[in-house]
């Protein structure tokens, strides 16, 4: 799945594709704006953990995994 992630404070946003599933990114996003943990913390499919202070989210947009389109093909 992809998660775009905005930052307070910085032009670009993050863009990660997840192997978790919406729900748990959901839940990791509201515990971190709730207060319960002062990151939210996500793995991408490669594993490699992207951690971001929950104190400058900004937004946080799930989507559907885009399809990686491979060699040669008309448009």
């Amino acid at each position: 799945m992809e998660v775009k992630i905005g930052v307070q404070h910085a032009p670009r946003e993050i863009v990660l594709e997840s192997g978790q599933s919406a729900d748990e990114v959901e839940r990791a996003v509201s515990e971190a704006l709730a207060g319960k943990t002062q990151l939210l913390s996500l793995v991408d499919e490669h594993g490699r953990k992207v951690l971001v202070p929950a104190d400058r989210l900004a937004y946080v947009e799930l989507g559907e995994p885009a399809p990686r389109k491979v060699g040669f093909g008309a448009l």
